[in-house]
């Protein structure tokens, strides 16, 4: 099992910046690849960006340029810097972590950006 606990959200004005964390705990050897997805209120939850086990990095289209994700496998974390925030990057954004037979999710942190 893996365990995620999120942390970092809060709210910035538009054009702000907030550094997410994601904490990873349980059989860590067994993740593949740590994912940050995001929730808007009455939205479907949207794939943001992804960090491979050997650092290959890959984002959507609308945080491209302005967010960045990293990991430092010592400490077991994962972080999505964000830069440039829109008030449509409100939401609830989740960690996840891809395993062999699934995915664990965290329980989310709330992030709101204010115009």
């Amino acid at each position: 099992q893996v365990q995620l606990v999120e942390s970092g959200g809060g709210l910035v004005q538009a054009g702000g910046s907030l550094r997410l964390s994601c904490a990873a705990s349980g059989s860590i050897f067994s993740i593949r690849a740590m994912e940050w997805f995001r929730q808007a209120p009455g939205k479907q939850r949207e794939w943001v960006a992804a960090i491979t086990r050997g650092g290959t990095t890959n984002y959507s289209g609308s945080v491209k340029g302005r967010f960045t994700i990293s990991r430092d496998n010592a400490k077991n974390m994962v972080y999505l810097q964000m830069n440039s925030l829109k008030p449509e990057d409100t939401a609830v954004y989740y960690c996840s972590a891809d395993l062999p037979l699934g995915t664990a999710w965290g329980q989310g942190t709330q992030v709101t950006v204010s115009s």
